[in-house]
């Protein structure tokens, strides 16, 4: 199958998931998702199906990205690429499958137990589309000949490991920070609620982390995202909140709390589900220092506008282009160099 075939088929994928008389089959594989993994409930699986419709499969910013390469229409050697997929988030591993079939490889796809119904979903659907695509479902990977994984730190050590041998990206786990500094609107804090509060904090591009100035108020922010506060009917997420609150109060730990974000000051990046930990800066060569000392284990940061060197703005931490790759590791470069 020839590239442009190849870009057709997702272009076709997304006008599937696009139209208005399909949402019956969104909402049934919606539904499904949501009975496998509780945290997926149905509306967060629509909004991600939404997002990969909206910001992977659309014909022009696919040719945009496909442009910033030398895809060869097939290439020499056609590899098989494992893809160890993860599963905090709804078709969190879908960029990968999209990356290696559009790269010209095979697709060796080990789904996740937590996140197997939507993408089965859509690779029987992008199948449908194209029965000739290079997919398969597989959960052995020894016979790979390249590997793309996404786990924890424990598992990304077996994996570096067990695959020392072949070609690899392996990814760990990461997190995602905001600068806040002061000139924030309440625009600014709701849009930054929904970095925190989408998929309920599970997704490495969450915000778990806020750094600002020393003695900063966070009065407004509490009182802009109060409507952001139905992720606390969620059980998994209430008992998350409840344990940790209790924690916090056992221990003495000084900390704020609106009833459903907690926040407390701990300078490590991974906080836990319900709560924001933040770290003080003196100045912006302090906050320098402080983000470069921890840049390997940051998936992205969050500012006003985007102020801060590298940032995004708030509210698009969940709106990554086809070229933001997963750990800053360009994923078609490392795909295209087995072609050499």
């Amino acid at each position: 199958m020839d590239l442009q075939a190849r870009i057709e088929t997702f272009v076709s994928l997304g006008n599937f998931l696009r139209d208005e008389e399909n949402q019956s089959i969104i909402e049934e594989w919606a539904d499904r998702a949501s009975h496998q993994n509780n945290w997926f409930t149905p509306q967060n699986t629509k909004n991600a199906i939404k997002s990969i419709a909206d910001f992977y499969l659309d014909r022009d910013t696919l040719e945009r990205w496909v442009g910033l390469y030398e895809i060869p229409d097939r290439p020499p050697i056609i590899k098989s690429i494992g893809v160890i997929m993860a599963g905090n988030i709804p078709a969190v591993g879908f960029h990968d499958l999209l990356t290696v079939v559009i790269a010209g490889h095979d697709c060796v796809a080990k789904v996740s137990s937590q996140d197997s119904v939507l993408m089965l979903a859509l690779i029987e659907k992008l199948l449908e589309i194209s029965p000739t695509l290079g997919i398969r479902i597989s959960e052995r990977m020894n016979e790979v000949d390249a590997l793309i994984a996404t786990g924890s730190d424990n598992s990304a050590r077996y994996f570096e490991y067990y695959f020392r041998n072949k070609a690899h990206i392996i990814r760990q786990n990461r997190s995602s920070v905001a600068i806040l500094n002061g000139s924030e609107t309440e625009d600014d804090f709701f849009a930054l609620g929904k970095d925190i509060t989408d998929y309920y904090g599970l997704g490495c591009r969450n915000i778990s982390k806020f750094y600002v100035p020393e003695d900063y108020d966070f009065v407004n922010f509490y009182d802009t995202i109060e409507p952001l506060g139905d992720v606390f009917y969620h059980n998994k997420y209430k008992n998350n909140y409840d344990y940790n609150k209790s924690i916090y109060l056992v221990n003495q730990v000084h900390h704020y709390d609106n009833g459903f974000l907690i926040l407390t000051k701990n300078e490590s990046l991974v906080s836990p589900i319900s709560v924001i930990f933040y770290e003080t800066y003196q100045n912006e060569e302090d906050l320098k220092q402080k983000i470069s000392d921890k840049t390997d284990k940051i998936q992205c940061i969050v500012s006003k506008d985007a102020w801060f060197e590298g940032s995004i703005p708030f509210g698009e931490t969940q709106m990554p282009k086809l070229w933001d790759y997963a750990d800053g590791v360009d994923t078609m470069l490392f795909l295209l160099s087995l072609n050499d």
